[in-house]
């Protein structure tokens, strides 16, 4: 008589220990999985802010070049931004009219017609402030209400917060001719010789990264040239 080999099989300590394993692993992919979309959600934010910072700085930087641009040399064309369209009292400051560390106002003849502010072009008269509460840079045209450019009003949805003040970083600051920085206690008396303005945004983005547990913060510098505010008449 032939005799039967005995089968083997698993023991429950051995099943209970493969389950174990398996779950272990599942939990592993699972929690890598949430890291990857996490960091994921991090970059897309991390982007949407540079592309956003960029393109302001840009604009900012395109607007303040045309600073005194008076392509027919009209004197007394610039006016008052605090008294529009009344001109202004300070003709020798031509198309600055304002020029602190947090904002300027910029004013400029695009269409050519020797007016400035007229309803034919309504961004004649630009201004950029930083609203540090708000912790966004805000700009207007033509004496009208500023509106949000980079960040928003604290409780609105947006990407990025400016935080210049933190970081205690001027937005703008002026040089002359020499390159010598114009100090803030010079200005506006010092605004004819403004000669290149540098243009610096510190931003964070609103989410905060899950890896650093820690807001993402770039900054972004330039320098600008208004070569017509050197040459335009008062």
């Amino acid at each position: 008589m032939k005799k039967m080999k005995k089968e083997n099989g698993f023991t429950l300590v051995e099943i209970i220990f493969a389950l174990f394993i398996g779950l272990a692993l599942m939990g592993a992919i699972y929690v890598a999985m949430i890291s990857g979309q996490k960091s994921s959600m991090a970059l897309d934010s991390k982007v949407t802010a540079l592309q956003g910072t960029r393109a302001v700085i840009e604009t900012m930087a395109l607007e303040i070049s045309m600073a005194s641009y008076n392509v027919n040399f009209v004197s007394n064309l610039w006016r008052d931004p605090a008294n529009c369209p009344a001109l202004s009292p300070n003709q020798a400051y031509k198309g600055i009219q304002v020029a602190t560390a947090n904002s300027i106002i910029l004013e400029m003849d695009r269409n050519e017609n020797s007016v400035i502010g007229d309803i034919a072009n309504d961004n004649e008269v630009i201004a950029y402030v930083y609203d540090i509460p708000n912790q966004r840079i805000t700009r207007s045209a033509n004496c009208g209400a500023a509106t949000s450019f980079l960040g928003d009003i604290v409780g609105n949805p947006r990407s990025e917060r400016v935080i210049n003040n933190t970081l205690l970083i001027p937005v703008f600051r002026y040089f002359n001719g020499s390159g010598v920085e114009i100090p803030a206690a010079n200005l506006p008396a010092e605004i004819p010789n403004i000669r290149r303005i540098q243009i610096t945004l510190a931003v964070e983005t609103e989410d905060v990264d899950p890896n650093s547990h820690q807001r993402r913060r770039m900054t972004y510098s330039t320098s600008v040239i208004p070569r017509n505010h050197a040459i335009s008449p008062l």
